[in-house]
């Protein structure tokens, strides 16, 4: 079953694509890879903001990372027509904005780690770094890049 097919499966319906929030693009492919620039959390029309730890407990950070997964993946169906070109989720860089003495970044974005294995199987398997930051841009929770194996069509 390709990842368009079990995003219809799991009810799940992407957002519009988010433009870039400065002088940058999207996305880049280089060769086989897609390297998605940093997405934060969307809902609907809000942004998920605060330090994780003080003002967003983990639930909410984990769901913001959810969040911040759909958007990802938003951008990889605009970039590449379908996400059933996804080879494989290689890499996942995820910054939590961090308020002092909060450790579980690792748990936070396992929410958009598992997002991406719901959607693509296997493929969604991937290596990963999750740190805290001191600040994210506008104040948000988390934000997440991702580098793919992608193939034409």
């Amino acid at each position: 079953m390709g990842a368009t097919q079990r995003l219809a499966k799991l009810g799940i319906v992407l957002p519009s694509p988010m433009p870039p929030a400065g002088a940058y693009v999207p996305a880049r492919r280089v060769g086989d890879l897609l390297y998605v620039s940093g997405h934060g959390p969307i809902d609907g029309d809000k942004i998920v903001t605060g330090k994780v730890g003080s003002e967003l407990d983990l639930a909410t950070a984990r769901h913001a990372a959810r969040l911040t997964g759909l958007s990802i993946l938003a951008t990889l169906k605009a970039e590449l027509g379908s996400l059933d070109r996804v080879v494989q989720v290689v890499k996942v860089f995820g910054m939590v904005n961090a308020a002092p003495g909060f450790e579980q970044m690792p748990a936070v974005i396992d929410g958009c780690s598992e997002l991406l294995v719901e959607v693509f199987g296997k493929a969604g398997q991937h290596a990963r770094t999750a740190v805290g930051m001191a600040e994210l841009p506008f104040g948000i929770a988390v934000e997440i890049e991702l580098i793919a194996a992608v193939r034409d069509r």
